[in-house]
């Protein structure tokens, strides 16, 4: 009789637990797959290590130690062997739902880690909580590959929360959006046409490509790239590149770059270099059924008339020229101010037949 009172007694002395509960006790055993912890009650705590983390490969011997307290939640009060089931991921993530539920009131910037890229976006971590980010809010941009940002640490803001159906949103594009709206307004107040800045290419077309400014991208038109021909913009530039481009004209938020630098213009001593009677040479770049077009530096081209073209007759230039031919030819017209050069072989040719006759009746 006095056993069994004892033993009632020592019952009464234990407290009591329910589940849900958030209890306190000492680790008194650490395995690889679980941990074994003295709660102060008739029965002893279980953490299962898929109640300790998500990393099924961890070996929990090394992250806890005999001796040590911790908190966790109560999952069972009986396990069905007689002991308490304990899980220390849940209570991590009750805390971490308190702390999402506060940054979701007060509209907090949160800073975490990406623990997982998923199809459709992106998972993070805060305090034991797990957020979701959808594809479409990770960033102001489409973004097709989201493996970039494993493992990085990204900011982002809640804009919803609903723990009961697991679903606690997070947004970084509403961030990003906003913070170039700041970078837009900076940039716009310190920029003006005329101005050469750095930038970085962010997408090529066929048309151009548009650069990152710092805040605004502007365009770089194909007729812009160059005071040459650029037959295809993908071949002369790639994403990601630094290039310092001359601002040619802001329009509202519209910004039009140009790589026609006015230094670098051919035709700013063009009236010297192809002044009429200056023998030349050049590129032929394109041919019609009236002439050739021949390129005597990017962004000079000339006119060889089919009439130029030989002292003997020529039907058509594509008959005795080629696309990228070398040709020697003297400029018989010069207009600057329509940018217009007339070139003629066939005067070269009347040149150097007369100076060889010259040259012949001298020698008689």
């Amino acid at each position: 009789m006095s056993e069994l009172s004892f033993e009632q007694m020592l019952e009464e002395s234990l407290k009591t637990i329910r589940t849900g509960e958030i209890v306190t006790g000492k680790v008194i055993d650490v395995k690889e797959d679980e941990i074994v912890l003295n709660i102060g009650y008739k029965s002893d705590g279980i953490i299962p290590r898929n109640e300790y983390t998500d990393d099924q490969n961890l070996d929990l011997t090394t992250v806890v130690q005999v001796g040590e307290e911790m908190e966790a939640k109560v999952i069972k009060v009986n396990d069905g062997e007689g002991q308490v089931a304990l899980s220390y991921k849940r209570l991590a993530a009750d805390r971490g739902n308190k702390r999402l539920e506060e940054a979701f009131e007060n509209h907090e910037v949160l800073t975490a880690k990406v623990v997982q890229v998923l199809d459709g976006g992106l998972s993070v971590v805060v305090e034991g909580a797990r957020v979701f980010i959808p594809a479409s809010l990770v960033s102001d941009t489409y973004e097709k590959d989201l493996s970039k940002y494993a493992d990085k640490e990204i900011e982002f803001i809640i804009t919803e929360f609903n723990p009961r159906r697991r679903r606690i949103i997070g947004d970084r594009k509403q961030l990003m959006v906003a913070k170039r709206a700041e970078l837009q307004k900076e940039l716009f107040e310190k920029i003006h046409a005329g101005d050469v800045v750095e930038g970085t290419i962010k997408n090529v077309t066929d048309f151009g490509a548009f650069i990152d400014l710092g805040g605004a991208d502007g365009l770089l038109h194909i007729s812009e790239m160059s005071w040459g021909r650029v037959e295809s913009p993908k071949k002369a530039f790639k994403a990601g590149e630094k290039v310092n481009v001359l601002i040619k004209d802001i329009n509202g938020d519209k910004i039009a770059l140009s790589l026609k630098f006015p230094e670098t213009n051919p035709w700013k001593d063009a009236s010297v270099k192809y002044a009429a009677g200056n023998v030349v040479s050049g590129r032929v770049a394109r041919m019609t059924d009236f002439g050739a077009f021949v390129e005597l530096e990017p962004g000079v081209d000339a006119l060889l008339h089919v009439s130029q073209i030989s002292r003997d007759h020529v039907e058509k230039p594509s008959d005795v020229l080629s696309i990228g031919q070398e040709v020697e030819a003297r400029i018989v017209d010069f207009n600057e101010d329509d940018r217009k050069i007339s070139l003629s072989i066939k005067a070269l040719q009347a040149q150097d037949e007369l100076e060889n006759e010259s040259a012949y009746s001298d020698e008689e």
